[in-house]
């Protein structure tokens, strides 16, 4: 198992990172649900999604927390067995969940919530590389 680490040691800190950043996420929106969807409704009043935020928010809770959840399971992978394909699903569907969180932040028109979704899409996209 240790020769499987040493030799997907950037792929596992990159799966750390979206299963940190994901499982956090998902469970954030899960415990704090009335917030997130108040903050939200908000955040989307003057856009095409006014009317569909609880739904919306459920569904990127869902995706965000598979993302997570995949991502540990091919982390396990990985280690284990040096067998990528589920870390690489991991990072597919973390990649899917972050081009969602930014076509949200843009129809919203937070530019700037947009940029911080790419800074977290880039290593994940890296990640895809690495696996690919």
């Amino acid at each position: 198992m240790d020769i499987y680490f040493q030799e997907n040691a950037a792929e596992c800190i990159l799966l750390l990172f979206l299963i940190i950043v994901f499982l956090q996420s998902g469970f954030d929106k899960v415990m704090d649900w009335s917030g997130n969807l108040s903050w939200l409704k908000e955040h989307f009043s003057k856009s095409i999604f006014k009317n569909q935020v609880p739904l919306l928010l459920g569904t990127v809770t869902i995706l965000e927390l598979a993302s997570g959840v995949v991502s540990l399971i091919g982390g396990v992978f990985l280690v284990a067995y040096d067998e990528k394909l589920l870390a690489w699903y991991g990072a597919i569907t973390s990649c899917v969940s972050l081009l969602l969180l930014l076509f949200g932040q843009r129809i919203a028109k937070d530019y700037e919530g947009a940029k911080t979704i790419v800074i977290y899409l880039m290593p994940t996209v890296f990640l895809l590389f690495l696996l690919g």
